[in-house]
């Protein structure tokens, strides 16, 4: 008599035989900038999921968060539906009443920088901030925290910024500039899940940081993020604002944890209100689903082995492109860092290329190119029909630089010492010949 149990096992036989005859390598000269990679246990964890028949946040989503807290030994981790949402959660939950005369205000200031993905700025508009932006470096594509007091100001509350592709920025004078001047400090790590700096994973340092886990990403769930901190205050917060801006605290599926779920007086409700329809935040709904969170607790055992192969991939290219030095400023990981980087970012040093020349040569015989994100964020369309109020710190002029001459390939774990090969063959082609 056929079980539920022999069913799934018969499924899962299947799946795998799926998966040895869906999964075809790309040849060798076709090189995408990133991808997901996995194999049948990713696969057999969303149909267990499935089966289960939960589907919203529930054991998969706890599986997920315990992984993720010993990976990166933080206290609290709070899955979410993306790292954009994640972004916009973690400097939402710096704006609550709760966090008294340090919470962000309408008009309030944050630093951040010019370059990189909007869902790193946008947050800061969205709350009523006004973003300050500072300028980068350029080989290391980091903050440049020589900037920093010029920035400050009287309404200045946070720095909210990205590991660039990969690399830590200078934290520990980032910090010591949050200390001294009693800012928070928002740590983007969206694209540098595993770097380390001074031998500690970047995304511990901050009061609260957030990783996306979108396909491109060091690891995936398809859509999907996190927020997390070792403050139980802000963890409260957040989880709070995530889930509608709730006050209970309830798991899902759990009632009365406080067991004093009719004996509550809060805001001007009546006394004994259900704790389950009070909400003490302006909140959302930004929750991470079951079917998502049992792709990740497959990913995070491969976590190390993806790690491995985008720092082996690096170096490779690395190593075969100095040749080309006088043409390109190469990636430099930043000072007591040890990035694992998203992409190989190139920077064009003067006139001897043209990079819309370049990227067309290199897209046309398939190696797939991207820009670092938006370039020059305030002069993309959206910036300038808002009317976004801003503030800069000199001309950003590397920012622009950047924007005009900047471009990455990828190096994600799915790409070989081949196809390694074949960029540096295919860059090295353009230069000889087709540079014209």
């Amino acid at each position: 008599m056929a079980t539920k149990e022999n069913i799934k096992n018969q499924i899962f036989e299947l799946v795998d035989e799926f998966y040895k005859i869906d999964n075809k390598e790309l040849p060798d000269n076709i090189v995408p900038v990133a991808g997901k990679v996995y194999d049948s246990e990713e696969l057999k964890n969303i149909i267990e999921a499935a089966l289960q028949g939960w589907w919203t946040e529930n054991i998969w989503v706890d599986r997920f968060e315990d992984m993720f807290k010993k990976f990166l030994g933080v206290n609290n981790v709070l899955m979410v539906n993306s790292g954009s949402s994640a972004n916009l959660l973690a400097i939402y939950a710096l704006t609550s009443p709760k966090l008294g005369e340090r919470r962000i205000k309408k008009g309030d200031e944050v630093i951040t920088v010019a370059v990189g993905f909007p869902t790193t700025i946008n947050p800061i508009v969205q709350i009523g901030a006004i973003p300050v932006f500072l300028d980068v470096k350029l080989s290391t594509y980091s903050i440049k925290t020589d900037d920093l007091d010029e920035a400050l100001s009287d309404r200045t509350r946070a720095i909210m910024i990205a590991h660039t592709l990969g690399n830590p920025f200078n934290i520990d004078r980032v910090i010591e500039f949050c200390k001294k001047n009693n800012l928070w400090l928002i740590e983007d790590n969206c694209d540098s899940l595993g770097s380390k700096y001074n031998g500690k994973y970047t995304g511990t340092f901050g009061d609260i940081a957030t990783s996306s886990f979108y396909p491109a990403h060091h690891i995936t769930t398809a859509e999907g993020g996190a927020v997390y901190t070792d403050n139980k205050e802000l963890d409260k917060i957040a989880r709070s604002i995530r889930d509608w801006g709730k006050s209970c605290f309830c798991p899902t599926g759990k009632d009365n944890t406080c067991k004093k779920r009719f004996g509550w007086k809060l805001g001007d409700l009546p006394e004994g209100y259900d704790h389950k329809y009070i909400y003490s935040e302006i909140g959302f709904n930004l929750k991470m689903t079951d079917l998502q969170a049992s792709i990740g607790v497959a990913q995070m055992d491969k976590l190390p082995e993806f790690i491995k192969k985008r720092k082996d991939n690096f170096k490779t290219l690395k190593e075969k492109l100095i040749e080309f030095e006088d043409y390109f400023i190469l990636p430099e990981a930043e000072e007591n860092s040890d990035p694992v980087w998203f992409g190989f970012l190139l920077t064009i040093k003067d006139e001897k290329i043209n990079r819309k020349k370049l990227l067309t040569y290199l897209n046309n015989n398939g190696i797939a190119t991207r820009l670092l994100f938006g370039g020059n964020i305030i002069k993309q369309p959206y910036f300038i029909d808002n009317n976004i109020n801003y503030r800069k710190i000199g001309n950003l002029e590397n920012t622009d630089k950047i924007m005009n001459d900047s471009f990455w390939v990828g190096i994600y774990p799915m790409i070989t010492s081949k196809q390694i090969n074949y960029i540096y063959k295919t860059i090295k082609e353009f230069i000889c010949d087709g540079n014209k």
